[in-house]
């Protein structure tokens, strides 16, 4: 015996009661009818419901994508944190004698430097020449294959004034460039800028002379807030000042300072700035990436042709 089976109940829609349907709303349950359905990626969903939803996507995108968060200082405590770590090391390896931060600092070509003598070095000698002469000591250089200079170098700190000064300038820059371009986009900066200052040293400094600090980095966040100012056209006096006084403390002042990891990391900020804020809204997360990874490996190419002349 087979039992009749219940037939669906027809209610009219929320918005014409006149016309009867059979389909509800995926998000409130409301009956909707044709004119007022709308594909949703399961079913239906009413025409309030969707631009709920989209306003509440809208809220938690930022203006050049990746997701809003409560916290935007997590990415730059991170990146403090960090340095200070290499810091520590460095003081408890043997301060200027540490073989450790040895290898971290960038150096285009590599030494033959004295064990006893901290910062000394012999000129024009090879690996194989310096393991025949005593207290020495090879130092890999990144056309010796220590291409994890290009990025180490750029958390690398010799001196107490230098991190101090480096890590307040991180600290006022990075929460603001974080809360606009998310935890991603931030990184992305400061790192490609690290290593666009990098692939300027390596072309424009002598090839013995060892380069560390997050400066480079630093300007390349300059030089992303200066892009993404004039994008928004905003009052960009206050970052064009700071900017010239960095440079011209780089370039008249500071004795020792690296001039081309400052120019070649604000360089690095201005490209991946332009790159993300100017991504067109279609496809934007595809073209910043595709666009990133064009820019990076443009430097490696760079590095490397750099290389093979040094080697």
């Amino acid at each position: 015996m087979t039992q009749p089976q219940p037939q669906p109940v027809a209610y009219g829609c929320y918005r014409h009661p006149d016309r009867p349907t059979y389909i509800g709303c995926q998000r409130c349950g409301r009956p909707i009818c044709g004119d007022c359905m709308i594909s949703a990626a399961v079913g239906f969903q009413c025409p309030e419901c969707v631009s709920a939803g989209a306003k509440q996507t809208r809220q938690h995108e930022l203006p050049y994508g990746g997701t809003r968060v409560a916290n935007t200082r997590v990415t730059t405590i991170t990146l403090i944190g960090i340095n200070v770590a290499v810091w520590v090391l460095y003081l408890l390896t043997g301060g200027s004698a540490s073989r450790i931060l040895a290898n971290l600092l960038l150096l285009p070509s590599g030494q033959c430097t004295l064990t006893d003598q901290p910062g000394a070095y012999y000129p024009g000698v090879d690996t194989a020449t310096c393991a025949t002469i005593g207290s020495t000591a090879w130092v890999p250089g990144v056309a010796d294959g220590a291409w994890w200079q290009l990025l180490t170098s750029a958390f690398s700190h010799l001196d107490t004034v230098h991190i101090l000064m480096n890590m307040v300038s991180l600290w006022f820059l990075g929460p603001p460039l974080e809360a606009a371009l998310g935890r991603v986009r931030f990184l992305a900066v400061y790192l490609v800028s690290a290593l666009a200052g990098s692939t300027l040293v390596m072309w424009l400094s002598d090839p013995s002379t060892q380069t560390l600090g997050a400066s480079g980095a630093i300007f390349g966040l300059l030089g992303a807030l200066l892009v993404m100012v004039y994008k928004v056209r905003g009052d960009y006096r206050t970052v064009l000042t700071w900017l010239a006084i960095n440079l011209v403390y780089t370039f008249g002042f500071g004795s020792g300072i690296s001039w081309q990891g400052h120019v070649g990391g604000l360089i690095g900020g201005f490209v991946m700035a332009a790159i993300i804020v100017y991504a067109p809204r279609k496809d934007r997360a595809r073209t910043q990436l595709l666009g990133s990874i064009g820019f990076v490996v443009l430097l490696l190419v760079l590095v490397a042709v750099r290389v093979a002349q040094l080697s």
